[in-house]
């Protein structure tokens, strides 16, 4: 890595307990929304001869379920990727350039694996 020194798993011991914290919750979360989902098909399947505003209104409730779904499910695989770095001791290490990641930059974002400057290039692609 080039001019990055190696930090130890606790030097972000407080970060880590944040994350595993967040993970607890995001889990939870994802637990409501699966159920939340679960209820939407059930009812869109109870109710086949509605007519096609309510038909719609089922469609548009089971499409926010399944987006929040993934919202969730991606920030739990973030959120436990950032632990395993912490854990490994690559956390704050960008995985683009292999430069240090801002301590700001991950005190405002902990699952950041990338630095600004290789974030803001892969936003522009």
């Amino acid at each position: 890595m080039p001019g990055a020194e190696r930090m130890t798993t606790t030097s972000f011991a407080g970060i880590r307990e944040e994350l595993a914290a967040e993970l607890i919750q995001l889990q939870n979360e994802h637990q409501v929304v699966l159920d939340g989902l679960a209820d939407v098909i059930r009812d869109s399947q109870a109710g086949s001869g509605d007519d096609p505003a309510d038909s719609s209104g089922k469609t548009f409730g089971r499409e926010h379920e399944q987006a929040l779904l993934t919202r969730v499910s991606e920030a739990i695989l973030a959120t436990q990727e950032a632990i395993d770095r912490i854990d490994a001791g690559t956390y704050g290490i960008c995985e683009s350039c292999g430069e240090p990641i801002a301590m700001p930059r991950l005190e405002a974002f902990p699952r950041a694996a990338l630095c600004v400057t290789c974030k803001q290039r892969q936003e522009r692609r």
